[in-house]
């Protein structure tokens, strides 16, 4: 039973290594779904029931004592800080950035103790009231949750790159209750390409994450707007200035989270007690700061707020969720974006009313929260989507696109800034390298490519072996060098053609045949694993100066020979050509 099965699993992984996996990938999205919206429920369950002590409802950090809204957020950061301190850097990177970097820089492999601070330090974070969101979490751990469903299952590094897009669209699609928002998300912000090939498994795990969170907290969008729209195309030349000034603040944004990565080299329970400490500040004049702020969202809609509140809650909003994000709380950015975005669109709103008497009903707050959230994360698509899907009201759409664009047309060409991950990264040492080539190399696995076509022979033979080694047809013959101690590569052409004229000792047995001696051409050959892709095969091959590289299995066989295929530089630029 357990051979057939080890037989079933070894094929399943064979095929993942293809481009055209798509019933494969498609089970493994299931799984990742089901997984995802399970750890992410579990997460939102752990973070809303302490919140359930708050006055009135959940997030309502407003009704806490003056004294408690300074001392929850400063005790909270500082007691994190304290624990978190004694753990490695490298163990406390988290969110979104900490997702990109390994997807594409470690083939999507995910550290187990990154996951853990996430989740204990996430829910940190949102129950002591600091001004960051859940959404960057969801991120992170979706996307550790698909990868160690990959891990457990062993599948090649190629597949694990779609997995990984899936586990973040079941995780912002189980956060927000988004899942096209969790699709679009994944594939323009983490996977940075569009594919048909990833569509389908990444829409099969946002769904399925959405159907967990709906059975578990509801369907209820978040947001309840009448079905407003624009009264007056004469609006548009307002939605540019609009467009203007929320770029500018997504822009301030970004600056003051990568500034506060200055003092990164300061003890961590400094940075964090200064967060906190700037938050509970803060929060004794403009408590709507705390927590997740969707609260503060409903009352823009709601038109509960004047002018000088929405502004003076903006700024402070923009101002203390990046230098607390930028400090190193693990928390995410994207709710307080959306706050941002809501209280300037307002302010915005009631400006226009004002001057032009446009109508300020919830509308202008849905757009600047479309502008803001599309502007910082250089995703407009995204947010658009997402917007769309917590309201329910298409009329948003249209505005919307105008706003969001002139938003990131200020952030990316009047300041040549980078969406906030890629800055972040950017700032702390990391590059992305997501040109065409790469991507396409990273989409294959090593075993759909390799040739099998090759015998495993001692580097000395006599002429009636070698013969015996061709009657297999062979395309090439892998010994040990004795001088190098390394594995070589011969092609079967070179011996046979050496055996067409072989000397007469040879012939006669006298001479044994030594075929690191051979005339012909001999490789060089280094291992790779059997889950790797293309394109660690080329780094490989690069890093060592060679021309092929042999792929061995993860587990070496009890009899036989670990190796199962080569792969040459040749098959690897004749098949990028191909395709």
């Amino acid at each position: 039973m357990k051979t057939h099965i080890a037989l079933y699993l070894r094929n399943f992984r064979h095929q993942l290594a293809y481009l055209d996996a798509l019933p494969q990938l498609t089970f493994l999205a299931l799984l990742a779904g089901v997984a995802t919206g399970t750890v992410v429920v579990g997460f939102r369950l752990l973070v809303d029931l302490p919140l359930l002590s708050l006055p009135e409802h959940i997030d309502n950090f407003e009704g806490l004592p003056q004294s408690a809204r300074f001392w929850l957020p400063l005790f909270g950061a500082t007691a994190l800080g304290a624990l978190l301190m004694w753990l490695p850097s490298r163990r406390i990177k988290v969110g979104v950035g900490h997702v990109l970097d390994r997807l594409h820089n470690h083939q999507g492999h995910m550290p187990a103790s990154n996951f853990f601070v996430q989740f204990f330090g996430g829910i940190t974070c949102l129950i002591t009231g600091q001004s960051v969101g859940r959404e960057g979490p969801s991120v992170h751990l979706g996307a550790a949750t698909a990868s160690f469903v990959g891990r457990w299952l062993r599948i090649p590094n190629n597949s694990m790159r779609t997995l990984i897009g899936c586990g973040v669209a079941a995780g912002i699609s189980a956060s927000f209750n988004t899942p096209l928002a969790g699709v679009i998300f994944a594939m323009e912000v983490v996977m940075m390409e569009y594919t048909i090939a990833g569509f389908i498994p990444i829409i099969i795990s946002s769904v399925t994450g959405a159907i967990i969170t709906r059975a578990m907290f509801g369907h209820d969008h978040s947001f309840v707007i009448a079905h407003s729209q624009l009264t007056s195309l004469y609006e548009f030349p307002f939605m540019i200035v609009i467009g203007i000034g929320i770029g500018l603040s997504a822009t301030t944004y970004s600056w003051i989270l990568r500034s506060s990565l200055s003092v990164a080299h300061w003890p961590m329970v400094i940075r964090f007690a200064i967060a906190g400490g700037l938050t509970g500040l803060t929060a004794l004049v403009f408590p709507e700061i705390l927590g997740l702020g969707y609260d503060t969202i409903e009352d823009a809609i709601a038109g509960n707020f004047s002018l000088q509140l929405l502004l003076a809650i903006a700024l402070t909003k923009l101002v203390i969720s990046s230098a607390a994000i930028g400090l190193g709380l693990p928390g995410g950015l994207i709710g307080p974006t959306l706050v941002i975005g809501a209280c300037l669109g307002g302010a915005f709103g009631i400006i226009g009313q004002s001057i032009s008497g446009v109508h300020s009903d919830g509308l202008y707050v849905l757009i600047g929260m479309t502008a803001m959230m599309g502007a910082v994360l250089n995703a407009p698509l995204a947010a658009l989507v997402a917007i769309l899907e917590l309201t329910h009201n298409p009329n948003v759409i249209f505005p919307s696109m105008m706003v969001v664009v002139i938003a990131s047309l200020v952030t990316r060409r009047l300041f040549n800034a980078d969406g906030v991950f890629l800055a972040l990264l950017s700032a702390q040492g990391h590059n992305i390298d997501s040109n065409a080539p790469r991507r396409e190399l990273s989409r294959i696995g090593v075993l759909s490519v390799m040739n099998t076509q090759f015998v495993v022979s001692d580097p000395v033979l006599e002429c009636d072996d070698a013969h015996q080694l061709l009657n297999n047809q062979p395309l090439w013959i892998i010994f040990e060098n004795p001088e190098t101690q390394s594995l070589n590569a011969l092609r079967a052409a070179d011996l046979a053609s050496f055996l067409d004229s072989a000397p007469e000792k040879v012939l006669t047995l006298e001479e044994s045949i030594q075929l690191a001696e051979l005339p012909g051409k001999r490789l060089a050959i280094y291992p790779i694993h059997d889950t790797a892709n293309l394109l660690e095969a080329h780094q490989l091959m690069k890093a060592h100066n060679a021309e092929a590289v042999y792929v061995e299995r993860s587990h070496r066989p009890v009899v036989g020979t670990s190796i199962v295929g080569i792969i040459s530089r040749d098959a690897i630029n004749n098949h990028y050509k191909v395709h």
